[in-house]
């Protein structure tokens, strides 16, 4: 099965302020803020949705093809998917930019200021999809350039490809007329609970009228689990177990990818899903988004002792 998984990919740059940034901030001179957080260095993980999906696919035992865009200083990021089997032949290369980064600074109160600078993504991968078999192809159209949004799930359609939608961090940054655009004709409109209600308001339809045009809807709620719901049934899916919880980040993508696994293998959407919780566990035990893995028999193990049978 061919898997086209398009979004972004970045270098998340994580800095901790060993202090509390409302200790350094004046609020009568809040018009004239000039601020310098010395932080306690610095730490650089892979990431972006597109990445982080197609890692855990990677350990899936899948090989997706990742559509997106990367910059001149992405060779570090390059290996690591190299080295973990993910074909580099749908990311194109922008010379003259820096691949996306966030810089993420935390304090001792866990409040964060976040920098994200674009760079490469702003730039659409250009994948062509002739020749592409549908029968035996799905694709998941992931937060990224806007332009791949659009591109991917027209063609998909076009083409007759079954594809996820998960519009994520770029909800506010699409019309209503494109999140419609974009959930129409799809497979499975997938989000947290909170983007759900920012779709829900920015298109002006509820969850019925967008029943209408997606088969169904998964909603996640972290450790609460999430929500699948159709026109015909609601099923409501528990966390699965994980050993520790030190960073929800990633846990979302991680459940994309074990959702597409448990597509590929045949399963019935409720148990699909299932398999993609099992997935997010395991991304909550680590920090950063792409530091966790498992064997497949301790997945299957582990997924068994939370679901039974599936």
């Amino acid at each position: 099965m061919q898997i086209f998984v398009s979004g972004s990919l970045a270098y998340d740059r994580i800095m901790d302020f060993p202090g509390k940034f409302a200790d350094h901030i004046l609020p009568e001179k809040i018009h004239i803020l000039n601020v310098c957080f010395v932080v306690d260095g610095l730490k650089e993980k892979f990431g972006g949705t597109a990445g982080n999906i197609a890692y855990n696919l990677s350990l899936l035992g899948e090989s997706p093809l990742i559509l997106a865009a990367a910059g001149k200083d992405f060779d570090r990021y390059e290996a690591w998917l190299s080295k973990h089997g993910l074909s580099l032949s749908g990311i194109r290369f922008i010379e003259e930019e820096l691949t996306a980064g966030a810089y993420i600074t935390t304090d001792m109160a866990g409040n964060q200021i976040t920098g994200f600078n674009p760079g490469s993504m702003k730039y659409p991968s250009l994948q062509q999809l002739d020749g592409v078999n549908p029968q035996e192809t799905l694709a998941v159209v992931a937060a990224g350039n806007v332009e791949d949004m659009a591109t991917y799930s027209q063609s998909y359609k076009q083409h007759k490809i079954p594809y996820i939608f998960d519009p994520g961090q770029q909800i506010s940054v699409l019309s209503g007329e494109q999140l419609v655009e974009m959930i129409t004709g799809s497979e499975l409109l997938i989000s947290n609970d909170y983007e759900l209600e920012m779709i829900i308001q920015a298109t002006g339809l509820g969850k019925g009228d967008l029943l209408e045009r997606t088969k169904a809807i998964i909603s996640t709620f972290g450790e609460k689990g999430s929500l699948l719901c159709s026109q015909q049934y609601e099923v409501k899916i528990q966390a699965a177990t994980a050993l520790q919880v030190l960073d929800p980040t990633g846990a979302g993508d991680a459940y994309r990818a074990g959702l597409i696994k448990g597509l590929i293998l045949g399963k019935e959407l409720a148990d699909a899903a299932r398999i993609g919780a099992t997935c997010a566990s395991y991304a909550v035990e680590r920090y950063g988004t792409q530091e966790h893995s498992f064997t497949d028999e301790g997945f299957w193990a582990r997924h068994l002792a939370t679901f039974g049978e599936t």
